[in-house]
């Protein structure tokens, strides 16, 4: 069955347009309260957590979503702008049937989205999310008045999941004597993040945390990390941690203003790991860095790359058996502490990195030099498939052929656009630049 709504991370789209209008989200709300019911036996009556981010259309969206629910016969526990993995996290820890987040992540105000979890603060099962969008073909219906569903607010929320946070830094470390600026994006995390950094000792410099609706990821947080550079120079701080609209997503930057994404970070986290036993292998995704690949072989930890989105990561990790994967974003993934990809969680183990070696972010990455990638995006007709081109193929090959083992080239189609992905990973920017051009000419062709 091919999914018609839901995508990689839930259901997602610009506010107003289908399918993230209050209409298609009540029913939304509906269809999943249904299958979870069918889930649960008759004696349980289900509950379902909701969380949001900052945007203005989230009260529309989550009075939508309740009302889905209740009419399915589903109770609802409100828990108000929360991080995505605080909902996953409160999911599992209050017995709930499921989490839902209203958030679409590090995308403008204009856009949202509905994303759900599992009863372990997992994301959903793909049978499960066909389950939901072959009920939403049925018209909604109500149950009786003495089946609704009722609401209520989760009045703790937030310092339950600080809670949390705190509990996956090592005990016998603390933050004391670092000055740390945390920016939340203007997002989920304005008013947990810095409490977190701050309960742990460090002195805490907050900046995107004065969220009005309109102002999420809008030249702050991880997608905008120039905001946070600025704020670690002009206040001198040890570090920055910079989160995205949801908080799942992780950049970090030295007292010297040097930005270190996903990869680098992924790297120091194992790189730890490995001071107190042995890490078995870590997944990463088509475009993690080649260095990080050659650096974990040296290490004698395995390394395999899933298809790109935290999504296939988990699941390749989870097949595994292994804890650590994540992606140069900043999604990372750490499941020795958390279900789900967690960019606070993930500050404070790098954190915790930087206290038991007693080295700064550049002595931990000093070992590691990323390669250069050079990415370019070329606008094709609807349904061109490039593996079936030979002038391509035959210069993909012969690009190969000359990076041999000091470089990767990857090509691979856009799953949201008409657009033709090249990359090329070599260990000199200007060979990855010309041979990622080279490719590219022939797409164009």
């Amino acid at each position: 069955m091919t999914r018609k709504y839901f995508g990689t991370d839930g259901v997602r789209g610009r506010v107003g347009i289908t399918p993230i209008t209050p209409d298609f989200v009540m029913r939304l709300g509906y269809a999943a309260g249904k299958v979870l019911a069918q889930a649960e036996s008759a004696a349980v009556k289900p509950i379902v957590l909701i969380g949001k981010d900052t945007r203005v259309s989230g009260y529309m969206l989550e009075a939508a979503l309740e009302a889905g629910f209740a009419a399915a016969g589903v109770d609802v526990m409100l828990a108000g702008p929360m991080p995505t993995p605080a909902i996953a996290y409160l999911t599992r820890a209050l017995r709930l049937s499921s989490g839902v987040v209203i958030s679409a992540s590090h995308n403008p105000y204009e856009d949202n989205g509905i994303k759900f979890f599992s009863s372990q603060g997992n994301k959903l099962l793909d049978t499960v999310e066909k389950a939901i969008e072959a009920a939403l073909d049925f018209p909604m219906d109500c149950v009786m008045s003495d089946k609704l569903g009722k609401a209520k607010r989760l009045d703790d929320a937030a310092g339950r999941y600080i809670e949390f946070c705190k509990s996956t830094f090592p005990n016998e470390f603390d933050l004391r004597g670092l000055t740390i600026v945390v920016d939340s994006a203007h997002g989920a995390a304005y008013h947990i993040a810095s409490f977190v950094f701050h309960e742990l000792g460090a002195e805490v410099i907050s900046i995107g945390n004065q969220p009005n609706g309109f102002n999420i990821n809008d030249g702050f947080g991880a997608t905008a990390p120039d905001a946070l550079v600025r704020a670690v120079r002009s206040n001198r701080a040890d570090i920055g941690i910079a989160l995205d609209g949801d908080a799942d997503r992780l950049l970090m930057v030295d007292a010297g203003g040097r930005i270190y994404n996903g990869d680098e970070l992924l790297y120091v986290m194992v790189k730890d790991r490995m001071k107190t036993r042995q890490v078995k292998g870590v997944v990463g995704t088509l475009m993690t860095n080649m260095a990080l690949e050659v650096a974990f072989n040296q290490m004698g930890v395995e390394f395999a790359r899933a298809k790109v989105g935290d999504r296939y990561v988990l699941e390749m990790m989870r097949e595994r058996g292994w804890d650590l994967g994540g992606e140069g974003s900043g999604h990372l993934l750490c499941l020795d502490k958390h279900t789900t990809g967690d960019g606070i969680v993930s500050a404070l183990q790098v954190l915790s990195a930087l206290k038991r070696y007693g080295q700064t972010l550049a002595e931990l990455t000093a070992d590691i030099a990323l390669y250069p990638q050079t990415l370019i995006n070329v606008t094709v007709s609807a349904g061109f498939d490039w593996q079936k081109n030979p002038a391509i193929l035959a210069e993909k090959e012969a690009v190969e052929h000359e990076l041999d083992d000091n470089g990767r080239v990857l090509i691979r189609a856009s799953g949201t656009e008409p657009l033709i992905r090249v990359m090329v990973e070599a260990k000199d920017v200007e060979q990855a630049l010309a041979m990622a051009r080279r490719i590219a000419d022939k797409v164009k062709l």
